[in-house]
């Protein structure tokens, strides 16, 4: 019986232990497990890739003549080499074909693709237990196969990363691997030339960052950093990021430093503040953020928000001048963080 854990799949498509049979790849990352049977192909041909005979079938085609399988995977091809049958969105309802292959692939390999099985599945069981058998879960990446992934993308395309990179792209990307590898994909191309990727391309280039973004807004505008946050404003308005919203979050983050200012003033330093937060703020924004409770008095803190409070009226009154208001409103308390 051979069931391999998550973590040998990588290992095992570099150097499968068998060239025939049949394999499934499955689980809840649909990327993953398309990813897993592509490099799996790959690696069985490799020896006489153009020679090789790979036939993709979907699995509804096998639903409709369940015959159709054992017949690929048991004829000839015309010119020879290595016969590889690819099935998508395989299902039990393949399994009384596959028990009359799987003891006598006949130098086959039957590449199947499936999503999150039970360990009780009846496809599952049947390729764990067959002697040409192999299963190979593909789960979503841990933060440190993600890590992982992203260092060794960007090394085998010799560019160089910001030393937070690795850790900012591993909160903005999600864990299906197809996504994933899309978004380094285009990162690696708009890096082609310079060879270089920094914190702020990486913002300005992927996806669903819009989080990430008006945290920059806000860290740069407490932080007393004009530059910081002209250039974060920019991406994040011509990112249709509506300033309604964006002042609205200024008002919780002001509300959320005067509380954690409170805490200061009773004999804590900033750090302690911090650490002691639930949920804690990612541990890339604890410098800002100490250095913010530094700049700021509780008076202070109370102008600017008051300011704030004040400018969200006035805007919802009168959309059409919310976004320059944004702008004076927090360039002005950018500048009372850059006078302490």
């Amino acid at each position: 019986m051979t069931a391999l854990k998550a973590h040998e799949v990588a290992r095992f498509v570099t150097r499968p232990d068998l060239s025939q049979g049949i394999f499934l790849a499955y689980g809840p990352d649909a990327g993953l497990v398309r990813e897993t049977a592509q490099r799996l192909i790959r690696k069985l041909t490799e020896d006489d890739p153009a020679s090789a005979n790979v036939i993709v079938l979907e699995g509804s085609e096998i639903d409709f003549d369940p015959s159709v399988l054992a017949v690929e995977a048991k004829t000839l091809s015309l010119f020879g080499g290595k016969r590889i049958v690819r099935v998508r969105g395989a299902t039990k309802s393949l399994v009384m074909t596959l028990t009359e292959l799987r003891d006598d692939p006949d130098g086959a390999a039957i590449v199947l693709e499936a999503g999150n099985l039970a360990p009780k599945d009846a496809l599952r069981a049947l390729v764990e237990a067959a002697k040409f058998g192999r299963a190979l879960p593909c789960y979503p990446d841990s933060d440190e196969t993600l890590q992982a992934l992203i260092r060794e993308t960007f090394n085998q395309n010799a560019i160089r990363i910001d030393p937070d990179v690795v850790v900012l792209l591993r909160d903005i990307l999600g864990n299906d691997r197809e996504i994933t590898r899309r978004e380094l994909e285009k990162l690696c191309l708009y890096a082609a030339s310079s060879k270089t990727l920094s914190r702020e391309d990486v913002l300005l280039l992927c996806a669903d960052n819009g989080m990430l973004v008006i945290d920059a807004i806000l860290d740069a505008a407490a932080g007393g950093h004009a530059e910081k946050l002209e250039l974060a404003l920019n991406r994040a308005l011509s990112s249709a990021v509506d300033s309604q919203r964006l002042l609205a979050m200024c008002t919780i983050h002001f509300a959320n430093l005067r509380r954690w200012r409170a805490e200061v003033d009773t004999g804590k330093s900033p750090r302690a503040v911090l650490d002691g937060l639930r949920p804690k703020p990612h541990f890339s924004r604890i410098g800002s953020l100490e250095q913010q409770l530094r700049l700021w008095s509780e008076s202070a803190l109370s102008t600017a928000a008051e300011r704030i409070l004040q400018v969200t009226a006035e805007t919802r009154r009168r959309p059409a001048i919310a976004e320059a208001s944004l702008r004076r409103t927090l360039l002005a308390i950018c500048m009372m963080a850059a006078a302490h």
